[in-house]
């Protein structure tokens, strides 16, 4: 009787987090917390990471606030949320009962509402860490101003830093910047234990028969498979000069719409990947590419999925 292949070791490490494996949620995308509970099984993803949460409830920018493009679709919800005091009251107790790594992502419109979202949540039991929304191209006040200068970025991390002690900090970096490299050593260097890479690229459609934006915000952030060859560009770079010789873990995102997808991202570097605009369509695609990135290792004759993390050959 022919034996079975024993199952590749798919944990990864972000951090001081270990995922049992490198699939993730992508914030704004998945809710808070049970949303996708009917059409996924949510227990088998390796982290879960929230919608944004700002230290006073947003109602959003007007509408319309989405729009089907090409290969993608351009978002301006504008960071709509419950504000913080909702959060820590309705939806940590949800949290709390998600058997995976949960990461709260926060947004602000300046750096003492990162702090006081942060410093509490900081306070709170069953989170394992923070990620710092400092790229948001869909809102009028901070969004975006933080994660295209360096120096901003600098500041704020480290104060956010300084205020949440030891636990796991991810900054999500905008793409939307001359050399993100730079962004990427500057929240390396202020204390940054993981980086998240992309957000979304500002766009903006036009309806010509109105000769009017399509988006009540008149601009948004493009996402889906449009964006895949430039994300993994820039997961590459900040892999081969910032993260890989500072011991800095990267999740990847941008069109990941399959497991090929995933492992393109994990090759280039990433240690984590992290699904959005796909879940939108077909919430299942998250187990797809669980299931997916077992096989790839299997077929490739690999024990364990760090054994391919970056391996992305010249």
């Amino acid at each position: 009787m022919s034996g079975t292949k024993q199952q590749p070791d798919l944990s990864t490490a972000l951090g001081g987090v270990k995922p049992a494996n490198p699939v993730m949620t992508a914030s704004g995308t998945c809710g808070y917390a049970f949303e996708l509970g009917d059409f996924v099984d949510l227990s088998r993803l390796g982290a879960f990471v929230t919608k944004s949460i700002t230290l006073e409830p947003r109602e959003g920018n007007k509408p319309q606030r989405t729009v089907e493009t090409a290969a993608g679709m351009l978002n301006a919800i504008g960071l709509a949320n419950i504000g913080l005091k909702r959060f820590c009251a309705e939806t940590l107790p949800l949290l709390r009962q998600m058997n995976m790594p949960i990461f709260v992502n926060v947004a602000g419109r300046t750096q003492e509402d990162y702090l006081k979202v942060c410093e509490r949540l900081a306070a709170e039991d069953g989170l394992a860490g923070l990620e710092l929304n400092v790229s948001c191209p869909n809102v009028k006040e901070g969004g975006i101003t933080f994660g295209t200068d360096p120096q901003v970025l600098g500041r704020l991390v480290a104060a956010v830093r300084e205020v949440i002690g030891s636990m796991p900090l991810m900054v999500k970096l905008t793409p939307n910047v001359t050399d993100i490299t730079v962004t990427a050593r500057a929240a390396v260097d202020a204390g940054a234990d993981v980086l998240s890479l992309v957000n979304t690229f500002t766009g903006m459609a036009i309806d010509a028969e109105t000769r009017r934006c399509v988006l009540g915000n008149r601009t948004g952030g493009l996402s889906g498979p449009a964006i895949k060859p430039i994300a993994l560009y820039m997961v590459h770079r900040v892999y081969t000069e910032v993260a890989r010789s500072n011991g800095i873990a990267l999740v990847g995102m941008g069109g990941i719409a399959c497991a090929t997808d995933a492992l393109e991202f994990i090759l280039a570097g990433a240690s984590a990947v992290a699904v959005g605009t796909a879940v939108l369509a077909r919430p299942a695609v998250l187990t797809e590419i669980i299931d997916g990135v077992a096989v790839y290792l299997q077929r490739h004759g690999y024990s364990r999925l760090q054994d391919i993390v970056g391996s992305l050959e010249a």
